[in-house]
């Protein structure tokens, strides 16, 4: 099959796949596509959301519809490292065995990864980056596609240990999810109080998925829009000589080049999905916000001034 063809076998897919979640998911439209771009891209996605806004239900519903293997991971304070990657055990032959972990799934959840100490959060970094983990000195490859996502809870402070700037940068996205609105709210409640659940129908294969995300590699992109997202990119950044007078007097820390070449990478991914060949200028500014947001970090004057990172990024196009 051409590449023409299965973009046009892409967007045909992804159009039924939206209608599938949302038999369950109402609303979130923006959400939704966010996660599923991170997935074509062959990235991971972080979403930010107060409780019970079905982050967990969305995860599922996703995991369901692309035929994925799925499990979830509840981080709390006393997970160790071996809860998430396995360990190995004597058994009754006197031989060592290893007992895979929750890890070894396609899509994981890391519910409220904020919960858990650094050196549990750090058993994922391996994970995320190698699509493989070590333990015990063994080295075992994960089945691909490989997605994680996490979510995080911005309300509740105590007893949690803030991801490090390092390990926020593997998340391709990060997503912020809002209230519902109050047409979305009472259709939520009709739906869930009402003894009926829809199935969702499985519409890809494994095997498909990392050939979408291979096509996505191979779509042309023109020079003029990769220096586009390398100088957005560079705006970012306080010291850089590019940066506007708002990220000096508001930014403390700039985005790095992982930031350039998930812009490039998800902005190929939106025009894919939406049967573009080829993603311009519009595509790149649609992904910036959640692929920028995680990766600037405001300063004192700016939480003084209630000035948002979403805020400075509109600035910035």
């Amino acid at each position: 099959m051409s590449d023409v063809a299965a973009v046009s076998e892409l967007v045909s897919k992804y159009n039924s796949l939206k209608k599938e979640i949302k038999k369950v998911i109402v609303g979130q439209e923006d959400v939704v596509e966010q996660v599923l771009l991170s997935i074509f891209s062959g990235g991971h996605a972080l979403l930010i959301g107060v409780p019970g806004l079905a982050k967990t239900l969305l995860v599922n519903t996703v995991a369901e519809a692309l035929g994925l293997k799925f499990k979830r991971i509840q981080f709390t304070p006393d997970l160790m490292p071996s809860d998430i990657l396995g360990s190995e055990i004597l058994d009754q032959n006197r031989q060592f065995q290893f007992i895979k972990g929750p890890i070894f799934a396609n899509i994981i959840l890391a519910d409220e990864i904020n919960r858990t100490p650094p050196k549990t959060q750090a058993a994922l970094l391996e994970a995320m980056q190698e699509r493989a983990v070590t333990v015990a000195g063994n080295h075992y490859k994960l089945d691909l596609p490989y997605f994680v996502l996490a979510t995080q809870n911005p309300i509740e402070q105590e007893g949690t240990y803030p991801l490090p700037e390092a390990q926020l940068d593997r998340f391709m996205f990060a997503i912020n999810l809002d209230y519902p609105t109050f047409s979305e709210e009472v259709d939520v409640v009709k739906r869930t109080t009402a003894g009926q659940s829809e199935t969702v129908q499985p519409l890809f294969t494994a095997a498909e998925i990392i050939n979408f995300q291979q096509l996505i590699r191979r779509i042309p992109v023109a020079d003029n829009v990769v220096e586009y997202a390398v100088t957005l990119v560079g705006k970012t950044r306080p010291s850089g000589q590019s940066a506007p007078d708002i990220v000096k007097n508001y930014v403390d820390w700039g985005a790095g080049p992982r930031a350039s070449q998930n812009l490039i990478l998800a902005a190929k991914a939106n025009a894919a999905l939406h049967g573009k060949f080829s993603p311009d200028i519009e595509d790149v500014q649609k992904v910036a916000v959640g692929i920028l947001r995680h990766r600037m970090i405001k300063n004192y004057k700016a939480e003084a001034e209630g000035l948002s990172i979403e805020a400075i990024i509109q600035k910035l196009f």
